[in-house]
């Protein structure tokens, strides 16, 4: 049986998933957590570098982000990175440390928030259908070229959608649960 490869299909789509899923972990709801840091990058030596390649990023507390800077001259830097990043995050100096407090959010932060996880979820789902598009393409090529019959393409091509939908319905999934975790006061 040749045609194309499901397999490969799939992974792909997973990889959509996966993209979505470090996505919305950025995502600021009303608990700690490292990833919120992910956007921040740095201008470090010469190029800009992701603040994890800095410093150690913890949670010491549900409403408290820890930053502790490996490299004593990069503290401004720092600082004014994540100030500058549009998070509505405003550090604590101490020392080579950073404390950075995480402000309640009201009720319009919330509902951005929700749009800007609505405006992940369509990217992924249109990277998703450029991976079921690539497969169907392949098919109907396999079919032309006389490598598959018409009933192996259409076969072929129902896996196709059928891995689609699942990938789409997940998506959907993933961002019911984190819309009800943003909304969540």
């Amino acid at each position: 049986m040749s045609g194309i490869d499901l397999n490969d299909i799939k992974r792909r789509m997973d990889g959509a998933i996966n993209a979505f899923k470090s996505d919305i972990a950025s995502l600021r709801t009303g608990r700690a957590s490292a990833n919120i840091l992910d956007p921040v990058t740095i201008d470090a030596y010469g190029s800009r570098v992701p603040l994890n390649q800095v410093a150690n990023i913890t949670v010491p507390e549900p409403r408290m982000l820890g930053v502790n800077i490996w490299d004593k001259s990069m503290v401004n830097a720092v600082d004014r990175a994540i100030r500058e990043s549009n998070l509505g995050l405003n550090p604590i100096v101490d020392g080579q440390n950073l404390r950075i407090p995480l402000p309640e959010l009201n009720e319009e932060r919330r509902k951005s928030l929700v749009k800007v996880a609505h405006e992940y979820s369509e990217k992924a789902k249109v990277a998703i259908r450029h991976v079921r598009r690539d497969g169907m393409d392949g098919l109907k090529k396999a079919e032309k070229d006389g490598d598959i019959g018409q009933d192996e393409s259409r076969g072929q091509s129902e896996k196709v959608q059928k891995i689609t939908d699942d990938t789409i319905s997940e998506i959907d999934r993933l961002l019911g649960e984190k819309e009800k975790e943003i909304m969540q006061v």
